[in-house]
């Protein structure tokens, strides 16, 4: 039984090495020791403390072994079956976590409602306690009410969970209002390639913050005298990045103007929470922000963040690759037209119901159904562009629709520098998915999908897509370790097996 157990250990170390892309010899650096003595792990041929289990699993980035809660490890998928009836899209996963960030800005107490209660979420908000921040669930766990104290412990922070969120970049922009100096552990997260900050540090250096990374931190140091005196041009626009120059905007004592600004559904909540602090905020939706800052924010808040289009993108997929006629409620219509643009003209069957208000009372949402369709591949490649272009984070789900469809479909993924390899793990269960380089795919349908076991890839999205395909395939399929869905999806496996899916959640020890 102990040589089983081993050998099960040794296969999972494996596997997570592979989707990292290290090598036996990296993974032995990272430990400090031998290639040699890393085969004999993974061949289970060699005893393996708890201890050095947690050092693998830190190195990868990948939990081996879940000890001491009671958080899914893997998920069994018995595919082949239709969905059906109706789901609600729940809150913004990424509009969520900017307005934890931004509760940073505000001394009075901040209450949001229906906040995603996602693996991403609770990091920050193990961040946000180990610094002094106090939060707790109410309303039955519904809604999180954040209270900040006199003077934040940035001394305390809890580097752990902070190194497994990107978004802990997102604390330079308040903090930089609070303290003339602070460290941040470096930024995590997803598995994307190179994913430079350097666009958020030349916005934040116009409110005189200058960042050396050193030793696995950021250390901040800010110049009180430096203060923007003409527009700031982002050389990326990107969420975070303009999220952070908002953030910072928003206590400077002045006006300021942030061109190339996203206009994404993230920043336009994080916009309309800012207007809530006293914030005024000119430009909401468009590429030019004129943010009139309140030096001093003290005031008690309730907001409530909108619906998630990718969350809605996700659920529409499912329909789509398992064949079903499924209603989506609550779909944020703004943030999807162009991907129901692109569906019809692939043949997608699909009817909405007429605009109404999301509870922030500015997003305007729909109620969509969508219907078993004969769909036939694109003309044109599908490509991500910044709103209101075709959401970024919703490509890889056209993926996994393109192998349903007739034809070849080509997707330049051209944002990451990995993303679309993770794409090609749709080959494992019958698709045929062509690599062309490391930004662009080639898929041909239509597929007749497989059942397999395999490893959750380590970007949340292409996870999510390998997911619907397991449950589009007949038989029973296992995918291990989805840690990296749990960063963005509440309950996934259990609001998917409500309206028919079939999933259970397990762990091997």
């Amino acid at each position: 039984m102990a040589d089983d157990y081993l050998v099960r250990i040794g296969k999972l170390i494996r596997d997570a090495r592979q989707h990292r892309g290290w090598t036996q010899t990296q993974l032995a650096e990272a430990l400090g020791t031998s290639q040699s003595a890393v085969n004999r792990i993974e061949r289970g041929n060699q005893n393996i403390s708890l201890e050095m289990i947690a050092r693998i699993g830190e190195a990868l980035d990948s939990e081996i072994v879940s000890l001491g809660y009671a958080g899914p490890m893997h998920l069994r998928v018995v595919g082949g079956r239709r969905l059906s009836g109706s789901i609600d899209v729940k809150t913004s996963k990424n509009a969520c976590v900017a307005l934890l960030c931004a509760s940073l800005l505000n001394k009075g107490r901040t209450l949001l409602r229906r906040v995603a209660r996602i693996e991403e979420v609770y990091r920050l908000l193990e961040v946000l306690n180990s610094i002094g921040v106090r939060t707790r669930w109410i309303n039955d766990g519904v809604d999180l009410e954040i209270v900040p104290p006199a003077e934040l412990d940035m001394g305390a922070i809890d580097a752990e969970a902070a190194v497994r969120t990107r978004s802990i970049i997102m604390f330079l922009g308040p903090l930089l209002h609070r303290m003339n100096h602070f460290k941040l552990p470096y930024a995590g997260g997803c598995d994307l390639g190179t994913r430079t900050i350097e666009p958020h540090m030349i916005a934040l250096r116009r409110f005189g913050l200058d960042v050396a990374a050193t030793e696995g931190q950021y250390h901040a140091v800010v110049d009180r005298g430096v203060r923007p005196d003409r527009p700031i041009v982002l050389t990326e626009r990107g969420d975070t990045v303009t999220e952070n120059a908002l953030l910072a905007a928003a206590r400077h004592d002045g006006v300021t103007v942030i061109r190339n600004a996203s206009s994404n559904y993230m920043v336009q909540d994080l916009c309309f929470f800012l207007e809530t602090l006293g914030v005024r905020v000119e430009g909401i939706g468009t590429t030019t922000l004129t943010v009139h800052g309140v030096p001093n924010i003290d005031v008690d808040v309730d907001y409530s963040p909108s619906e998630d289009p990718v969350e809605a993108m996700s659920l529409l997929a499912a329909a789509v690759v398992t064949e079903s006629e499924l209603t989506v409620r609550r779909v944020p219509i703004e943030f999807l037209e162009i991907e129901l643009a692109v569906l019809e003209e692939m043949g997608l069957d699909h009817d909405r119901t007429p605009e109404y208000f999301a509870d922030n009372g500015r997003t305007r949402l729909v109620d969509l159904t969508v219907r078993p369709s004969k769909l036939e591949a694109p003309i044109d490649k599908i490509h991500p562009m910044p709103f209101p272009g075709l959401n970024i984070d919703n490509v890889p789900f056209f993926a996994a629709i393109a192998a349903v469809a007739s034809g070849k479909t080509l997707i330049h993924d051209w944002v990451y520098d990995n993303r679309a390899i993770y794409l090609t793990d749709l080959n494992r269960l019958g698709g045929r998915l062509q690599l062309l380089d490391p930004h662009r795919v080639l898929v041909e349908g239509p597929t007749r999908w497989r059942a397999a076991e395999m490893m959750c890839p380590p970007a949340l999205r292409p996870a999510v897509v390998v997911l619907l395909a397991m449950m589009a395939a007949e038989g029973t399929s296992v995918l291990r370790n989805v840690y990296v869905i749990n960063r963005g999806y509440e309950d996934l496996a259990e609001r998917l097996n409500s309206i028919g899916a079939q999933i259970e959640i397990f762990r091997d020890i």
